[in-house]
């Protein structure tokens, strides 16, 4: 099988597998979902999940968040690690927000990473998530499946998102990224593929 044909296949049968693709991130808009993934560096979804409803509630805008003492942020953020950048740069991105885009997350990967500490991943995510256009969320299960999956043979994230945006259909790609983080967890693990359980298992480098 070529990649092209792997990569459709795969985004076939986890589509069958998860049929509900959502960013475990909880939010409600532009705003807090681009909050909320600053905050998931090196740090749990779930955790993240328990900290931003205090956040949102005391700064549930940009407008109101780019007036917060960033001391009242560290506060809020403490325990999802690194809290004194993620503070920061959450001041920062709220003010540039308010500033340069009227109080309006931008819908470009372009604008998006212009932000203080938003990559790639992030942009993308917000904009498929968000704005749905086609994206390539290189998050780590993403990357280890690809890589074993035979599509890439890279680790680093912007090589990847290149070449998977070339292999996967542009509709489906920002689910499938979904669809590889629950994959990831469940099944094709950092620590050990569980093959004997992997709807892939056929179309696996490995296998092929």
């Amino acid at each position: 099988m070529r990649k092209k044909e792997i990569a459709a296949e795969a985004v076939a049968r986890l589509e069958r597998l998860y049929p509900d693709a959502v960013c475990s991130l909880n939010y409600t808009d532009a705003f807090q979902l681009l909050i909320a993934t600053r905050l998931s560096a090196q740090c749990t979804d779930k955790r993240v999940n328990m900290v931003t409803p205090g956040l949102f509630k005391e700064f549930p805008t940009a407008e109101k968040m780019a007036e917060a003492d960033v001391s009242r942020l560290e506060e809020l953020i403490k325990t999802c690690g690194l809290y004194k950048t993620k503070a920061k740069d959450l001041s920062e991105i709220s003010k540039k927000i308010v500033a340069d885009f009227n109080g309006i997350v931008p819908d470009t990967i372009e604008e998006l990473t212009t932000l203080s500490g938003v990559g790639r991943k992030t942009a993308n995510l917000v904009c498929g998530d968000i704005y749905k256009k086609p994206a390539v969320v290189t998050d780590t299960h993403f990357i280890r499946i690809c890589n074993r999956l035979g599509l890439v043979n890279t680790d680093n994230p912007l090589k990847v998102e290149t070449e998977m945006r070339k292999l996967l259909p542009p509709e489906k790609s920002n689910d499938f990224c979904h669809r590889t983080v629950l994959f990831g967890r469940d099944v094709c693990t950092a620590r050990k593929a569980y093959c004997d359980k992997c709807v892939l298992n056929d179309i696996c480098a490995k296998k092929i």
